[in-house]
């Protein structure tokens, strides 16, 4: 995944802020080949800020 806009090496020192990040990005702009991990997702579900369609249709998966 390439980000112009975040610095990710300051990103990555507080590892749960660098993972919904990730997660966020991923959800919000595409996957580029990645698989999201499901374990992560749950975990961080209540926290990640996403699209409302989106949300709507994973919540129909991961449940």
């Amino acid at each position: 995944m390439k980000n112009w806009s975040t610095d990710t090496k300051k990103l990555k020192k507080s590892k749960e802020q660098f993972v919904i990040w990730k997660l966020e990005q991923m959800i919000n702009f595409g996957l580029s080949g990645e698989k999201i991990k499901e374990s992560d997702l749950k975990k961080y579900w209540k926290i990640i800020n996403i699209d409302p369609a989106k949300r709507n249709f994973l919540s129909l998966l991961i449940k």
